[in-house]
């Protein structure tokens, strides 16, 4: 009595994959198709019940069933060739183009199954050998869009690169491709060039003046400018696709990672908070807005966005790193240990890179910090990644190192005032450095005007060369086009170096008014307020310290809850 291989094929196209498992295990083990004239109908059912345990994520186990598959289609003895060819259905579900062969399964397709399997379970060395035995003329669109993959990941640079444009040469809306090409160093006329050039027909262009070639094309340049550091080039290009295709979800998650990258906090939250308008439930970059929301203390809506995410998919890298950004100011150690979990998941996610140096920095230990900041440079070098590594050797007095990464960072970015700022950063950590220093500010300031960051740092190399009149009218010009917390906290504390109480006060209070989770505000303010009842700020009262830090971390248990 056999089992219709229809009914499996019917589970499976309906994906009633637990039953198709289990129904697969009576196809496999029928008497029928176990003699040596039937290798091929085994060979068929080993693969239906791959496929069904694939489905079910049972990788191993597809592996398996997959090899298996393939041992009885080498061994079908030549001599019963055409008694089995006679023998085969018309279609099957895994059948083969080529009429002469002898199996109906296609080898090259349960390679790239196993392959498939492998890479679910992270094996990419076991996928990529699995996949370089599948011939180059054999390969579909997704199996070169996996070998890109695979050999990016091997770091084979070159074959990379060839996988991929093999991809775009037969569909050129392959967006996974285009980026890795981008990113991969191909310039966008290369790219562009291996589009299919299919001419319009008229008036007929349902695009107008903006065909599917040409945003595909502006998309192209976009994500070039991004890959070579041209930040404010492709946001330009971005911008202009936005207009084309409003609340376009791809797009606006793109712009706000860029912008989160530059330090364009407000814009980047105002996208990232419209996607999550459009789209509650996408999980791509929002630990970048998770980061940005701690940035700006806004801890109410950070905890809602992890429990958010919690909810989508706790299983996603940007959730544990997420986790770890929530759970920084409680417990640094099992921050650590979230980031280590999202890194585990997925060796290639940049953000969890930048906040595990980040962590190490804030935990004191900046030598592992660069190894987390040279991880991320590896994948792919941002401003993020240098501004790491530039405090974390200066951290560790290496001073010829951060400078060496600063010039890296400028020379990668000639227009970036934030790179310029870096090398200001290195010169002003020594005393004979300072002169430089100055002028690299300066530099940076005239480059991008509104950079808040070079005029605080300028500010502070005032204070610290005892020009104090000079830093609070830097300031104060600022602080009439930004209302920005840190621009107050920084001339509360030129004021309070200079006996100004009162102004360093009202400073003070503007800048928690703004922010009143700002720590470095709130300290200033306990310390200003007891200077101003005459008590020195600096004596020690540990029953108060102990009442303030118990009374900290309820409130913070309570925020968490």
């Amino acid at each position: 009595m056999d089992v219709p291989k229809d009914y499996m094929t019917t589970l499976l196209d309906h994906g009633l994959f637990a039953s198709a498992q289990m129904l697969g295990s009576f196809l496999v083990s029928s008497s029928s198709v176990n003699l040596e004239t039937s290798l091929h109908l085994k060979a068929e059912n080993l693969v239906l019940l791959g496929d069904a345990l694939f489905r079910e994520k049972e990788y191993r186990r597809a592996i398996h069933a997959y090899k298996q598959a393939l041992h009885c289609h080498r061994i079908i003895p030549k001599q019963n060739a055409s008694a089995v060819r006679s023998s085969l259905s018309a279609s099957t579900r895994s059948s083969s183009p080529n009429s002469f062969n002898i199996s109906t399964i296609n080898e090259n397709e349960v390679k790239f199954k196993i392959a498939s399997s492998h890479c679910a379970l992270n094996e990419n060395r076991a996928a990529l050998l699995e996949m370089e035995g599948i011939p180059s003329k054999a390969r579909n669109l997704q199996m070169n869009l996996m070998m890109g993959k695979l050999y990016r990941n091997s770091r084979h640079t070159r074959a990379a690169i060839t996988c991929y444009k093999e991809c775009l040469r037969h569909c050129p809306c392959i967006i996974e491709a285009i980026i890795a090409l981008a990113e991969l160093g191909v310039a966008a006329k290369d790219i562009i060039s291996l589009f299919p050039q299919t001419p319009t027909r008229g008036a007929r262009s349902t695009f107008d003046h903006f065909d599917s070639s040409r945003w595909l094309q502006r998309y192209v340049e976009a994500q070039c400018c991004i890959a070579s550091n041209d930040y404010k080039g492709g946001l330009e290009f971005f911008a202009e696709l936005l207009r084309r295709f409003p609340n376009n979800i791809h797009i606006l998650l793109e712009m706000a990672k860029v912008e989160a990258i530059i330090g364009k906090t407000e814009e980047a939250i105002t996208d990232f908070e419209k996607v999550r308008s459009i789209d509650p439930y996408v999980i791509t970059y929002m630990d970048e807005y998770a980061m940005l929301l701690k940035l700006k203390s806004d801890y109410s809506k950070l905890n809602k966005l992890v429990h958010d995410l919690l909810n989508i998919d706790p299983t996603r890298p940007e959730v544990f790193v997420a986790l770890s950004v929530l759970w920084e100011r409680k417990d640094e150690r099992g921050a650590l240990s979230y980031i280590e979990k999202s890194i585990r998941i997925d060796e290639r996610h940049i953000p969890a890179y930048i906040m595990k140096g980040n962590l190490y920095l804030s935990m004191n230990r900046p030598e592992a910090a660069v190894v987390a900041f040279r991880g991320a440079q590896e994948l792919r070098p941002d401003l993020r990644s240098y501004q790491g590594l530039v405090r974390s050797y200066l951290a560790i007095s290496k001073i010829k190192e951060a400078l060496h990464a600063a010039r890296e960072a400028m020379k990668a970015m000639p227009q970036s005032a934030k790179a310029l700022k870096l090398v200001g950063d290195v010169h002003a950590s020594n005393t004979s450095g300072r002169e430089k220093a100055k002028k690299f500010y300066e530099s940076a300031l005239r480059l991008e005007p509104g950079y808040l960051g070079a005029a605080l740092a300028l500010a502070e190399l005032h204070v610290i060369e005892g020009r104090n009149g000079d830093a609070v009218s830097l300031l104060e010009r600022y602080l009439k086009d930004w209302a920005d917390d840190s621009l107050h906290v920084k001339l509360a504390q030129v004021f309070a170096a200079t006996n100004m109480l009162q102004d360093a006060l009202s400073h003070y209070q503007a800048a928690l008014r703004i922010n009143p989770q700002n720590e470095a505000a709130k300290k200033g303010l306990d310390r200003l307020e007891k200077q101003l009842k005459g008590v020195d700020p600096d004596a020690p009262e540990e029953d108060e310290e102990n009442d303030v830090e118990d009374a900290d971390a309820d409130q913070e248990e309570a925020e968490l809850l």
